[in-house]
């Protein structure tokens, strides 16, 4: 089969989040089951393509309301990933140095006409369209109800929410921008009297997976607003549990790492990444480390931080380290702990993918309190690297991660609040003491398979079920 992603984030060309980091692995693994696969996304501004050169395979203009652009397909001259990517270059729209923004109607709907306008004039068209989140959640709607794009309707068209908490919205006066449709099919666009992209996508896709099995289960009750709709829909939905790229998340040969290492080494060569950390971050190597990567948003459960942080830091022998941004006040908050706990705590507000890395490397526990987790790849990351997760039983760290008293290898609790992350800190604690068992399974987490093999299986199946 010939498989098509539509995405706005593709790593390593462009991240904000783990959205990226999907569509960044999954077409190169199911390349690699014999199945064609490339992804089409928006041409930004970024470090990406000002350092590499691409040509046009096609311009055209679109249509969007009353106005119209001028927009081209590109791609790299040279071959960079291990699959192809398209690029539809809308300079007034998308060549931004940012991927979202607070009013992006128009700019994703002028990109999902031109994949659409794009396809039509193939001569090889996809045989499977695979949609990621509301971004593209107009693409199952048109090409079932658009006039234009009939000649499409019969390509399965596959839709995949991250994040059901990002619906893109938007109201009825700019329903006109959507390519023509018979009018009696707006309500397949509507949801609570608003053009919901993610609810049409919902309506209109012949299959609907998420990130995790469990997270399918969990927007039934709770999917900010959607929660009836996904029910009515069950029988075309599916929980699919992402990857992870083990290429590029390997121990033993990541070049981000201060010492690589393999299951056999994990004890010197996570020595040694560790005591790089607390030598950077003026920390004890000697106490365990707790870390923290990722968001500082409300989602993440990071606003318990700062009262656990002290209360932890206070009662036990540990180290803290916090890498991530968002938030102006958690991030104020994280900052303002370093005068108090000097020599056991320290933040890095922003974000760096090789400082990243050997925190996976180095660090023994990771902190994961979300209160929203669809799947969760920082978990999946930490036990590639032999570092023992700590999380809130939710989505897809409920489907990786089992606790120790349960025979499993992971720290949970069940609620956020400061009370049981504190109290997860320390039984990390008397677990990291425990020298033997600490050893055990940090050996044991490092033979878990969470690689994209098994998942890109599924989904293969998943599309031969519709073709």
């Amino acid at each position: 089969m010939k498989i098509l992603h539509v995405s706005a984030e593709c790593y390593p060309i462009a991240k904000v989040g783990g959205l990226a980091d999907v569509v960044g692995a999954l077409p190169k693994y199911q390349n690699n089951l014999g199945h064609p696969t490339s992804v089409i996304m928006p041409f930004y501004d970024n470090k990406f393509t000002q350092t590499n050169t691409f040509s046009k395979i096609y311009e055209a203009t679109l249509i969007l309301g009353e106005s119209q652009f001028v927009f081209n397909i590109l791609k790299t001259k040279d071959k960079i990933l291990d699959f192809d990517v398209f690029f539809v270059d809308i300079p007034e729209l998308l060549f931004k140095d940012y991927v979202y923004s607070a009013d992006d109607t128009n700019r994703f709907l002028a990109f999902q006409i031109a994949v659409l306008d794009w396809i039509l004039i193939l001569k090889e068209q996809p045989e499977i369209i695979h949609c990621h989140d509301h971004h593209t959640g107009l693409i199952p709607f048109m090409l079932q109800e658009s006039f234009k794009y009939q000649s499409l309707n019969k390509i399965p068209v596959i839709t995949t929410i991250h994040n059901a908490q990002y619906q893109g919205w938007f109201g009825y006066d700019k329903l006109h921008l959507i390519p023509e449709f018979d009018s009696s099919k707006t309500g397949l666009l509507d949801w609570n009297n608003t053009i919901n992209p993610l609810a049409a996508a919902i309506k209109c896709a012949w299959r609907v997976t998420t990130v995790s099995p469990s997270y399918m289960e969990e927007l039934k009750e709770n999917a900010n607003g959607l929660e009836a709709l996904l029910s009515h829909e069950t029988n075309k939905c599916v929980g699919i549990l992402n990857g992870i790229d083990t290429q590029v998340w390997n121990p033993e040969t990541d070049h981000y790492i201060i010492k690589n290492y393999n299951i056999k080494t994990v004890r010197s060569g996570r020595q040694g990444n560790k005591k790089w950390l607390c030598k950077q971050f003026n920390l004890d190597e000697t106490k365990p480390l707790f870390a923290f990567i990722g968001r500082l948003v409300g989602e993440k459960g990071v606003d318990v931080f700062s009262e656990v942080f002290k209360n932890s830091l206070e009662k036990e022998d540990i180290s803290i380290l916090v890498l991530g941004s968002g938030q102006a006040e958690t991030e104020n908050e994280l900052n303002n702990l370093k005068a108090s706990f000097k020599g056991k705590y320290n933040a890095y507000i922003g974000y760096d993918e090789r400082l990243s890395h050997i925190i996976y490397a180095g660090a023994d526990f990771l902190l994961m309190p979300s209160r929203v987790e669809p799947c969760g790849l920082n978990q999946m990351y930490a036990l590639r690297y032999g570092t023992i997760p700590i999380v809130r039983s939710i989505g897809g760290l409920k489907d990786t991660v089992i606790d120790i008293n349960n025979d499993g290898f992971g720290l949970c609790h069940n609620n956020v609040n400061a009370e049981e992350v504190e109290y997860a800190i320390q039984r990390a604690t008397l677990l990291y003491n425990d020298k033997t068992k600490f050893k055990s399974i940090r050996k044991k987490i490092m033979t878990i398979d969470h690689s994209w093999d098994v998942s890109a299986k599924e989904y293969i199946n998943l599309y031969q079920s519709i073709y």
